[in-house]
């Protein structure tokens, strides 16, 4: 799978890129990544990509001419998908991550200042996501939360696929407890039934309590 990420903050990306599962996979050759320097793409000689907005109003908006040309360039014949995003976005679910995970392209705009020109919107983007109901200087935190949001879902990746499947998320519930080494810390100790080497016991009691965790901490996930 390829990304291609358009930034005005190239350099926002490669402590993140370059290091735990995206750098493995990375050097897998599971995924490529490329980050694009927006600026590159304006006709400024200034390398300006904002402006005033009409109609008045605070901030600047980001042109559409430099996301265009940005666009077209480094698609060129492929067929990718290009997605903006932005906190007007649909949000990003474990659901909708596991849907981009099948995909072979996807360009990724991270929006800024107030937004993006709208004809950006209408005529470049194919999706608008966000990863939560807040307000970010920028686009490229959550364009880093997509990345290794969708790679960790490319087959080849991570060393256990079992583990995909007991995520928090999945069937939409959260994950159940974890515990591990040693059995009694400070007096709090690990529930017998993981000590039992009873697998049958330890699958009921973990699906158990992933219903119960989730009723405490995500309520409305068992509504939906």
């Amino acid at each position: 799978m390829r990304f291609d990420i358009i930034t005005i903050f190239p350099q926002m990306f490669s402590p993140i890129l370059g290091a735990s599962m995206l750098k493995r996979a990375q050097a897998k050759k599971k995924v490529t990544i490329k980050v694009h320097d927006l600026r590159t793409y304006t006709k400024d000689k200034h390398k300006k990509v904002d402006d005033r907005p009409f109609g008045g109003g605070p901030g600047m908006v980001m042109m559409a001419q430099p996301i265009f040309d940005a666009v077209r360039k480094i698609k060129g014949r492929r067929d990718a998908k290009v997605i903006l995003l932005c906190p007007a976005g649909t949000p990003l679910t474990q659901r909708k991550a596991r849907s981009l995970a099948k995909l072979k392209n996807l360009i990724l705009v991270c929006g800024h200042y107030e937004g993006v020109d709208h004809r950006v919107e209408t005529d470049v983007i194919d999706e608008t996501i966000s990863i939560g109901d807040y307000v970010l200087t920028g686009g490229e935190l959550p364009a880093m939360v997509l990345v290794d949001c969708v790679t960790r879902l490319i087959p080849g990746v991570l060393g256990d696929s079992e583990s995909l499947t007991e995520e928090s998320f999945e069937a939409n519930l959260l994950d159940y407890p974890h515990y591990t080494r040693p059995a009694n810390f400070r007096g709090k100790k690990v529930p017998n039934v993981l000590l039992s080497g009873n697998h049958d016991a330890v699958k009921k009691w973990r699906s158990e309590q992933a219903i119960v965790r989730t009723g405490k901490k995500r309520p409305d996930l068992l509504k939906s």
